[in-house]
């Protein structure tokens, strides 16, 4: 249990997280560059109307699963952690049998989301090409190699998350690649 949580659960003053205050209500200062975010008017709003992941997010995380999909990814999956996460909307899942392939799916996704207009806000990984992540802010991509893939099971851990349903466009491209249904 984290500290918000445990404020929540105790109805306990939660200003003792961060001394920096905004029109009377706690700010969280996040990654960097990220904008402060009201943690108790989110946390209110979370509680009282559970929200599903926004449009621009499902939007962004689609583009972002279709780019991949173009450059032979296989496993594409997006979960909605809206509802576990206040950080971000979307994770994208992907997988790619070898490093270089990793970094051309990476490659891809970036160039795809810069065309809509989202920035990565941060990226590791991709000096070593084994598992990539992408954060967009409401949407994180996480690119694999296969084998990092079956060892972490993103998908295992998130298993109690809404699954945004995907199909590669290019679907009879994909007849013998696997394909993670909905």
């Amino acid at each position: 249990m984290n500290a918000v949580q445990a404020g929540l659960e105790t109805g306990r003053s939660m200003s003792h997280l961060s001394p920096a205050h905004s029109r009377g209500g706690l700010v969280l200062h996040g990654l960097r560059g990220a904008a402060p975010i009201s943690l108790e008017s989110t946390i209110r709003l979370r509680e009282d109307h559970p929200v599903p992941a926004s449009e621009r997010a499902v939007e962004l995380a689609l583009a972002a699963a279709q780019a991949a999909a173009d450059k032979l990814a296989v496993d594409i999956l997006l979960l909605d952690v809206s509802e576990q996460l206040v950080i971000t909307d979307v994770f994208v899942l992907a997988s790619a049998p070898s490093d270089r392939q990793v970094k051309a799916v990476v490659d891809e996704v970036e160039d795809r989301l810069r065309s809509l207009g989202a920035k990565p806000v941060r990226r590791e990984g991709a000096q070593e090409g084994r598992w990539v992540l992408l954060d967009f802010a409401e949407v994180v991509v996480h690119v694999q190699h296969e084998q990092e893939r079956v060892f972490y099971a993103l998908e295992r851990l998130w298993k109690d998350c809404p699954v945004i349903p995907f199909v590669d466009r290019d679907a009879e491209r994909s007849v013998g690649r696997t394909q993670v249904a909905p």
